[in-house]
């Protein structure tokens, strides 16, 4: 089943999508549709990476619901820094952080976490992978800065993808 149809989610979503882009529902839109849907996955599967070993599910969704919360209230600080910035000057900064992360999901999974939440940006990996240069909206105290990081991001990607 698996060589005919390697992403039935993705076969499915597709065909859906084809459907809903053309107005009728005749047996050519499906048939071509069906088409696309079992052609593409099949044709794309050697591109697709390997599937990363989840481990801990609990540590995952502690960490899905923390990155959350740090996506609202980093949200708020951001807000309230950008509006009270004549009364109180920002310390922007770069930060480096001395990664233990080395598997290419953890990495990726990280890069994700610093995307979404507000005043993070990814600047630079290390080619070895062992520093991730990161810049901060507010940065009044990298030590503190490093080890939240550290605790709140590294340590459970380590444990739920090495």
């Amino acid at each position: 089943m698996k060589r005919w149809l390697p992403s039935p989610w993705l076969s499915l979503a597709l065909l859906g999508g084809w459907l809903l882009l053309h107005d009728g529902l005749d047996a050519a839109q499906w048939l071509l549709g069906a088409a696309l849907a079992l052609a593409l996955p099949l044709l794309m599967a050697p591109l697709r990476p390997a599937t990363g070993p989840l481990r801990h599910w609990g540590t995952l969704t502690r960490l899905v619901l923390r990155v959350g919360r740090d996506v609202v209230r980093s949200g708020i600080e951001v807000a309230l820094g950008v509006l009270a910035l004549s009364r109180r000057p920002l310390r922007p900064g770069f930060a480096r952080v001395p990664l233990e992360l080395r598997e290419a999901h953890s990495l990726a999974a990280l890069a994700m976490i610093v995307t979404v939440v507000p005043g993070t940006v990814w600047c630079e990996l290390a080619p070895d992978r062992s520093v991730l240069l990161l810049h901060v909206f507010d940065l009044p105290d990298e030590a503190a800065f490093l080890a939240h990081f550290k605790a709140a991001y590294e340590l459970p990607l380590k444990e739920v993808f090495e």
